[in-house]
């Protein structure tokens, strides 16, 4: 395991960055997952973030990119609904890079 330094607190996260304990999540802590890949978050990021936080805590399951598409058209609209909109928020792709950002598991069935 390695860690990431937020706010001068060490927080633990597995070989691919992902966050060791879920219940640990905060926004600084979403952030500072971003920095690790040169992203900054935006209010369209942070959308997407909370949808998913939403979503997991519903489901206890990390959705793969379809439902991701799927299920953001249905409650934000067609415009953010679909998958070139979400690859450009996250170009490592939509459902696993949101996911480590929102503090979740690795989406079942990414590589």
């Amino acid at each position: 395991m390695s860690t990431i330094d937020v706010n001068g607190t060490a927080v633990e996260v597995d070989e691919e960055g992902y966050l060791v304990d879920l219940g640990s999540w905060t926004p600084e802590i979403g952030t500072a997952l971003a920095k690790g890949d040169d992203c900054e978050l935006t209010d369209n990021h942070w959308e997407v973030i909370n949808f998913l936080r939403e979503y997991y805590e519903e489901y206890q399951i990390a959705p793969a990119v379809r439902v991701l598409t799927k299920a953001i058209g249905k409650k934000l609209g067609k415009d953010k609904g679909n998958s070139k909109y979400l690859y450009e928020l996250f170009p490592y792709g939509p459902a696993k890079q949101a996911c480590k950002y929102a503090g979740l598991p690795k989406p079942t069935g990414c590589v």
